[in-house]
C-alpha cells in the first residue's frame, strides 16, 4: 500500500538516515522523497510502500522512533510519484492556457483539494484572495511557489482583462439584456426570455452578516458579462439590506468565477475545499485597479 507522509525532522546531520533506517527495519520502502528546508527543522515528504495492514498510527510511531514529529499521512496512488518539477511545469502550462482555472489548478498542485484542513495558503490575484486548505502545514517553500504561480496568473490576466471587458460588451446578434428586479431576484432577459438570474437569500442565524447568492447564467449566454452584472446587482442589493458580505458556491472546476469577480471589481476570498469552490465577497463600494 502506498502512503504519502509528511514529517518534521531535526535539521542536523543523519536525521533522514535515522528515519530511513527505521523504515528498513519495519519493511517500509521509501519510493519518493521531497525535502522542504526550514530554519531549525526540515519537512520531508515521503511516498512509502508499507504493508497492507499499516495505519497512520503505525507510520507516526515509526517517525517518532527516529526523532521526527508532526506526522501527517494519507493513502495515495502512483500519481504521487510524478516528478515534482514536472507537476509545476504542467500547472504553469495549464494556467497560461486557461488562467481562470487557477483556483482548481493550484489546489491540485498542492494536494489541497481532497478535504478541508486546518492550514491555509492565501494567494492574491488582483483584489481576489484565493485560499486553499489542507491538513498538512504548508511550508515556506510552498508559500513561495504558490506566490509565484499567483504572479503568473496575474500577469496573464493583466493582458487578457481588456479583451474580456470588450468581449463582455458584445451581445450575440447585437442583443443587449434587460435586467429586472423582483423581490430579492435580479433577472437578465433577452426578448423576454430569462438567460440568467441571481437570487439573494435571507441571512442565517449562524452568519447574520452574510447573504447567500444563487447565480445562474444560461450556457449559451456565458462569457458576455451577464454574470458580472448579476453579481454586481446582487452585491448592491445585499449591501442595501445591511449585509457585510455575499457568498456563492460553485464546482471546483468552474472557470467563470475568477474572471467574473475580477471584472466586477469586487474584493473576494475564494476558498477551495474538496470539489466545492466557495466565494465570499465584501459588499463595499466596488473599485477597479487601473492595471486590470
Amino acid at each position: 500500500m502506498l502512503w504519502r507522509m509528511r514529517a518534521a525532522l531535526p535539521d542536523r546531520p543523519g536525521a533522514l538516515a535515522a528515519l530511513a533506517q527505521e523504515c528498513g527495519k519495519a519493511g517500509v520502502n521509501i519510493v519518493g522523497l521531497q525535502i522542504f528546508p526550514g530554519v531549525d527543522r526540515v519537512t520531508d515528504e515521503l511516498v512509502l510502500s508499507a504493508p497492507d495492514d499499516w495505519t497512520e498510527t503505525d507510520l507516526r510511531e515509526l517517525v517518532e522512533r527516529s526523532g521526527g514529529e508532526s506526522v501527517v499521512a494519507a493513502v495515495c496512488t502512483e500519481v504521487a510519484l510524478v516528478d515534482q518539477p514536472t507537476r509545476y511545469v504542467q500547472a504553469a502550462r495549464a494556467i497560461l492556457t486557461e488562467p481562470a482555472s487557477f483556483p482548481d489548478v493550484v489546489a491540485h498542485l498542492f494536494d489541497a483539494d481532497v478535504d478541508a484542513g486546518d492550514d491555509v495558503m492565501e494567494l492574491t490575484v488582483g483584489d481576489v484572495q484565493v485560499q486553499v486548505r489542507r491538513e498538512a502545514p504548508f511550508t515556506a517553500v510552498e508559500h513561495a511557489r504558490g506566490a509565484a504561480m499567483a504572479e503568473l496568473v496575474s500577469d496573464v490576466l493583466r493582458r487578457e482583462m481588456p479583451q474580456l471587458a470588450s468581449a463582455s460588451g458584445r451581445m450575440g446578434q447585437g442583443m443587449v439584456p434587460e435586467y429586472a428586479v423582483t423581490g430579492t431576484t435580479v433577472t437578465a432577459l433577452i426578448d423576454d426570455q430569462v438567460v440568467g438570474a441571481a437570487t439573494v437569500r435571507p441571512s442565517s442565524v449562524d452568519e447574520p452578516d452574510s447573504r447567500t447568492v444563487d447565480l445562474q447564467v444560461d450556457g449559451a449566454w456565458r462569457r458576455r458579462g451577464i454574470g458580472t452584472r448579476l453579481l454586481t446587482e446582487a452585491a448592491r442589493f445585499a449591501r442595501s439590506d445591511g449585509a457585510g458580505e455575499i457568498m456563492l458556491t460553485a464546482g471546483a472546476d468552474n472557470q467563470a468565477v475568477l474572471p467574473m469577480v475580477l471584472s466586477a471589481g469586487l474584493r473576494a476570498r475564494i476558498r477551495m475545499a474538496g470539489d466545492v469552490l466557495t466565494v465570499r465577497i465584501t459588499v463595499t463600494p466596488s473599485r477597479r485597479r487601473s492595471t486590470w
